[in-house]
This record gives structure tokens, sequence and C-alpha cells, in this order.
């Protein structure tokens, strides 16, 4: 007796990384026989949910906004890890990648955005995970836009923003693993 397997879980990107915690479940799905030849191959789940991390780096200590924005995305069918004020990027990163994210969501009104995003952006680098996109919001000059999208910051919302033009925006722009 044969049977074939399908996977119920998808594996994630980067899962051959040291330190990477991946499940993958696989079930007995059916004898085969008549209609189901032996080599048929049925296609992993590719349409889970979209991955955010959103995250308040450095000293900031104002996470309302980060916080509806991350209410907004869960609300919208996301799943999403608010990692708390005052993280590292290093910290942001760790958990961006342990969390298997598609996107990293930064909220910044502090001022140190540009050396905060470029730290995230150069982690993600070292780490292999350019494939995390990267945005955020805050308080950023619109005279730093430019140089924050060189540096590779995908999209920043500046104050007035709305949570339906953000979730619009992560569905649009950032692709499931």
């Amino acid at each position: 007796m044969m049977y074939l397997t399908v996977t119920t879980g998808s594996l994630r990107r980067r899962a051959n990384q040291p330190g990477r915690r991946v499940e993958s479940h696989t079930d007995q799905l059916f004898e085969a026989g008549p209609g189901h030849p032996a080599g048929a191959t049925i296609e992993a789940m590719t349409d889970s949910p979209l991955r955010v991390v959103v995250a308040k780096p450095g000293l900031d200590g104002h996470d309302r906004g980060a916080k509806v924005v991350a209410r907004a995305l869960r609300d919208a069918g996301m799943e999403v890890v608010y990692t708390g004020l005052h993280q590292t990027p290093e910290q942001i990163v760790e958990a961006a990648i342990q969390e298997d994210a598609d996107a990293i969501g930064l909220s910044v009104l502090s001022g140190a955005h540009m050396t905060l995003f470029a730290k995230v952006i150069a982690l993600l680098k070292e780490r292999d995970a350019t494939d995390i996109v990267v945005f955020g919001g805050g308080i950023v000059p619109e005279a730093d836009l430019p140089e924050l999208q060189a540096l590779g910051v995908a999209k920043i919302f500046t104050p007035g923003a709305t949570t339906t033009e953000i979730v619009e925006w992560v569905r649009g722009a950032v692709v499931p693993a």
C-alpha cells in the first residue's frame, strides 16, 4: 500500500539556516489508487498569512501608533508580532528571523530614523535576510525619505497616514514566504 503525503504547513524560507525552528506537518492523505496515481504531486500551501514584526527601536517611549498599526494589520488577517518598547536593531532583526517574518515595520518618533533604519537594513544583509521587507512610520522629515529609500526602506508612512492606507500597502507590497 502506498500513501501520498501533503505538506499542510508551508516550509518557510531560510529554513536551512543554523538555529532556525521550522515545523513541517505532513499527513497521510489518501491511498494511491484509481484517480490518485502513484507519483502524483500535491502543491504545498502558499496562502499563509503575512507575518509582520512591528517594533519600536531605540529610546523612544511612545508606542500608541505602533500598537494601532499592529492591531490594524492583525485585524486585516496578518500575523503580527509586536516587540515592545526600547528594542535594539539586533533584537528586531533576530525576532524577524526567528518569527520568519515577511516584513518589519519600525515606528520611530525620536529623530534617530536614519541610524536605526540603516542598522536594521545592514543586519538583515549580514543575516542573508534581505527578502524581509522593511517599512516604517513616524516623524521623518520629507528630505530624508529619498535617502531612506536608497538604503532599502520600502515605504515610510508619515503623520496623517491611515491604517487603511498602511494595510493596503502591506498587502500589495509584501509577498508571503
